[in-house]
């Protein structure tokens, strides 16, 4: 059977569990492992790999344990990194701001639009936003996915200092559905499709005032251990990856009744 690492660890925690009643009939220098004879060592490894095949559950019942350790301590420290970097998570100067800019509930993405589980989050986001009515929702552009996400970012920070929220949001909304790379044939077209002046945007993507928040974001994404998207900030709760509509609705429901 193949075990993962935290498997093989929590197998490892099982064993340390299984040498407590051993230990208790022998004195504690004989149960130190570094203590024993090949002898004793020997028995005690006998007596525990018996134990083991008539009770092969104890190693998965030590390893949910040790996933629930774990999965408590990441949250604890996903809470430590959200209240440390509030800040710069509820308003960094530049980000945007949509759905309801006086909520009472603050939902944060951190987004790459090449990502695939952010254009399967992107339609449940949005309704989630639309049928809630009070949520302020602020998208952190995260390109991460390589040159063709680098270049789809600086379109839309691009679009946000030329053309300003309501273009943003519409170039958002055809990059993350768009198929194919985003060379500058499809970057002008959307553009244009939408009334907005494509030649003003495309001379702004490689200015230095789009680089530095592409660089801040990248920066506060590390200081909170993100490398991966999509990830949320639900009001003062992290959520590593995608999670689907009732999900979502569930945790901002957790958030409103905590306030």
């Amino acid at each position: 059977m193949f075990l993962s690492k935290p498997a093989l660890h929590a197998s490892v925690a099982a064993l340390c569990l299984l040498a407590a009643p051993v230990a208790m009939a022998q004195d504690a220098d004989a149960f130190d492992f570094a203590n024993m004879t090949p002898e004793q060592k020997n028995v005690f490894g006998a007596e525990v790999r018996a134990y083991l095949l008539e009770n092969p559950q104890v190693i998965m019942e030590a390893v949910a344990v040790l996933e629930e350790r774990e999965k408590a301590a990441q949250l604890a420290q996903d809470d430590t990194l959200v209240a440390d970097n509030m800040a710069r998570l509820m308003d960094d100067g530049f980000s945007w701001v949509g759905g309801n800019p006086d909520g009472d509930v603050t939902v944060i993405e951190f987004s790459d639009y090449r990502c695939g589980f952010c254009r399967r989050a992107h339609p449940e986001v949005s309704e989630l936003i639309e049928s809630d009515g009070n949520i302020r929702f602020i998208v952190k552009e995260f390109p991460i996915l390589g040159e063709a996400s680098l270049v789809s970012s600086r379109f839309a920070i691009a679009t946000l200092i030329v053309a300003g929220d309501e273009a943003y949001k519409s170039v958002h909304d055809a990059l993350i559905t768009l198929e194919g790379n985003p060379g500058n044939g499809p970057l002008r077209r959307i553009a244009e499709t939408l009334g907005l002046d494509a030649e003003a945007i495309m001379a702004e993507m490689d200015s230095d005032e789009v680089t530095r928040r592409i660089t801040e974001t990248r920066e506060l994404a590390l200081a909170m251990n993100i490398n991966g998207t999509p990830s949320f900030v639900f009001g003062d709760q992290m959520v590593r990856g995608y999670a689907p509509l009732p999900t979502m609705r569930q945790i901002v429901d957790e958030v409103r009744d905590s306030q």
